[in-house]
């Protein structure tokens, strides 16, 4: 009797252990269930980036975390707009995109998408899940001296890439650009200042690719109602009044960045002296003359062309100060703003670069109202210079993490 109890109370007790199991195993695949939908697009709350919202304008900028692309989007941002900035970091800074993260950490304000232009699927892609009402073009590499040594990159990078761009915002309805463009694409013209009426004749790869990136823009929006802005601009300096951005390019760059770089680099040791490429042209001191324009005035331009852009129409502007400065007179004025007594050395010249250039900004003047502002050279390498004093590694910390 005894062993007969025995065996019921296993049967009981087997028959409880088998509808508890059940119960769990049930349990775990409703679970699992429910994981799977609340992981599903339907059921997630859609990104403020998918939708057009009504009063707010969606930027992408692409190259956003560049020296001029992060400070653009640094403006759009102060000014209420929503940002996407997509960029391969190839000469961008994350470093960048982490200060402007921390500036503005609200939800649907700034989103960064790490992607290479070249890939027309990933852009495609980008522009599907993404509800852009415009877009301003930055992305690109831009030295003068490297598009002749490497011409089939710039090519690349710049005329195809925009191809690419445009691509996309055809497909999904994206109608209105701002193009990023340089004075490089007017080579080096008999008659100064430069107007928007000066023939462009580029002498190097990176003047000639932007001119192709144009005439593919303007040969487009002539079959479209799309919106067109083109800004050629002139050599870019400065940084941001209150030392949030600055300029940090890859240190293997040096030789083939910009003079405001090579100063600094120069007044900090970094390098022993700076190089001076041509004293032999034919200008009042023999050295290079050239339009310098603040980062500062370049972004307003770009805001202003962006609120101005009309469908069906194409504005062209060339920003810069209307103010020609030669090589030993930028040398002078980093000196006095650095307070270094900078090395000087005096070379021959530099393969595709030209005598003088400088713009005639009064169009721009006319049909956006702007006007460059920050024109004292040395106040803004002064303040350039105080960021990059104070961020010796770039945007990195000593340890060589991105700093936030």
């Amino acid at each position: 009797m005894r062993v007969r109890e025995a065996g019921m109370d296993y049967a009981d007790s087997k028959r409880k252990s088998n509808v508890v199991g059940k119960i769990l195993f049930a349990a775990m695949v409703i679970g699992l269930f429910f994981l799977v939908l609340n992981q599903s697009s339907s059921f997630n709350t859609p990104s403020p980036f998918s939708h057009h919202e009504p009063g707010v304008t969606h930027v992408l900028v692409t190259g956003g975390a560049g020296y001029i692309g992060s400070h653009a989007a640094l403006r759009l941002l102060k000014d209420s707009y929503r940002v996407t900035i997509v960029d391969n970091l190839s000469r961008g800074n994350l470093g960048a995109v982490k200060v402007l993260q921390n500036l503005f950490p609200e939800v649907g304000r700034l989103q960064f998408i790490y992607a290479d232009l070249g890939d027309s699927k990933a852009v495609n892609k980008i522009f599907s899940e993404n509800a852009f009402d415009a877009v301003i073009h930055f992305a690109a590499v831009a030295y003068v001296g490297e598009s002749t040594l490497e011409p089939l990159r710039y090519y690349h990078n710049i005329t195809s890439n925009t191809l690419v761009v445009l691509e996309a915002m055809a497909s999904h309805g994206v109608n209105t650009l701002i193009y990023s463009s340089t004075c490089a694409t007017y080579g080096e013209p008999e008659k100064m200042p430069i107007t928007e009426q000066t023939s462009q004749v580029p002498i190097n790869p990176y003047g000639k690719a932007k001119k192709m990136s144009e005439d593919i823009i303007l040969d487009f929006s002539r079959s479209s109602d799309m919106a067109v802005m083109i800004l050629r601009y002139f050599n870019v300096i400065g940084s941001d009044p209150e030392g949030r951005l600055g300029e940090a390019p890859r240190p293997e760059l040096r030789e083939h960045g910009r003079i405001s770089g090579a100063c600094f680099d120069a007044a900090s040791g970094i390098l022993p002296g700076l190089k001076v490429k041509g004293i032999d042209y034919n200008t009042p001191d023999g050295t290079c003359v050239r339009d310098y324009i603040d980062v500062t005035d370049l972004v307003d331009a770009h805001v202003k062309a962006l609120a101005k852009a009309i469908p069906g129409k194409v504005g062209i502007y060339n920003v810069g100060t209307g103010k020609g400065r030669s090589v030993k007179e930028f040398v002078e004025a980093c000196k006095k703003a650095t307070g270094v007594n900078i090395k000087v050395e005096f070379l021959s010249r530099r393969p595709g670069d030209y005598a003088e250039v400088y713009s005639d900004p009064s169009k721009i003047k006319r049909e956006l109202n702007w006007t460059a502002k920050h024109t004292d050279l040395q106040e803004s390498l002064r303040i350039a210079w105080r960021w990059q004093k104070s961020h010796q590694n770039g945007y990195a910390t000593p340890s060589g993490t991105a700093s936030s």
